[in-house]
């Protein structure tokens, strides 16, 4: 079967991205607490290093999710910071070698106000559908709550700004924005309404696990094929929308 070389990461023109790191073949990478506490330390400390910007994360069992702007180098740069010094402290405490994270950390380029809230709200949501919690509140390994109070960590003015510039109306229509049901429990859905191409975009890469919906035409038939009747399940999601915004025509859509 032919090869096909790694697809480059797309630079994102306002530096943000959404970035999300996941355990090797879906191993856990937090087994308790304390190791949740490593890696918030290990973002703490490296963003003095980077001087780069956090607007959001939430650390799940096998997976993370941060929202994050780049500051003196490059993105790739720092989360190879961030993921050698944890996976260094993770091994030695539990008597373990070789690599913790896929070898390819994800990330999507956030270019928009709009999208960026949609981002945010999606991590924030994340403990809500995996059913950790009923309320994001609830969660302590999110961002949060940090919206709500001081964070030495995550930049909250810049999403709090796209709400007022006055701050107790700006809280107000922040929490009543994240908390708008988008998706339920476990599955990428977002509702019983039409999707937008940046709703749409955002439930074809996590749903198919790609940093960019392209991706799918330079995959082997049978495997594209499977992702796609995956895709199609979506609901709220068009065949216009998936041959829009993948390149694949939608009789191959239909026909998967």
């Amino acid at each position: 079967m032919k090869q096909h070389a790694k697809t480059a990461r797309k630079q994102s023109q306002s530096g943000i991205y959404h970035v999300i790191l996941r355990g090797i073949n879906k191993q856990v990478i937090f087994e308790d607490e304390q190791d949740k506490e490593r890696f918030m330390w290990c973002l703490h400390y490296y963003k003095e290093v980077g001087q780069y910007k956090i607007y959001g994360y939430c650390l799940m069992n096998n997976h993370i999710h941060l929202l994050i702007k780049e500051g003196n180098e490059l993105i790739a740069k720092t989360m190879k910071r961030i993921g050698v010094s944890y996976v260094s402290w993770f091994n030695r405490k539990y008597g373990r070698c070789g690599p913790l994270f896929q070898d390819r950390f994800k990330s999507e380029v956030v270019e928009s106000d709009e999208y960026f809230l949609m981002v945010l709200r999606y991590i924030h949501q994340n403990p809500l559908k995996t059913g950790e919690v009923k309320k994001m509140s609830d969660y302590h390994w999110s961002s949060y709550q940090g919206y709500f109070g001081y964070s030495n960590l995550v930049d909250t003015d810049f999403a709090m700004d796209m709400f007022s510039s006055d701050p107790e109306i700006a809280v107000r229509r922040f929490e009543k924005f994240m908390n708008e049901k988008t998706e339920d429990a476990g599955v990428m859905v977002y509702g019983m309404y039409k999707l937008t191409d940046l709703e749409a975009r955002l439930a074809i890469q996590e749903t198919a696990k790609l940093t960019v919906a392209t991706e799918l035409q330079t995959m082997e038939k049978q495997k594209r094929d499977e992702i796609l009747r995956k895709i199609k399940q979506i609901n709220g999601i068009s065949t216009r929308q998936i041959a829009r915004l993948t390149g694949i025509t939608q009789s191959v859509i239909v026909r998967a």
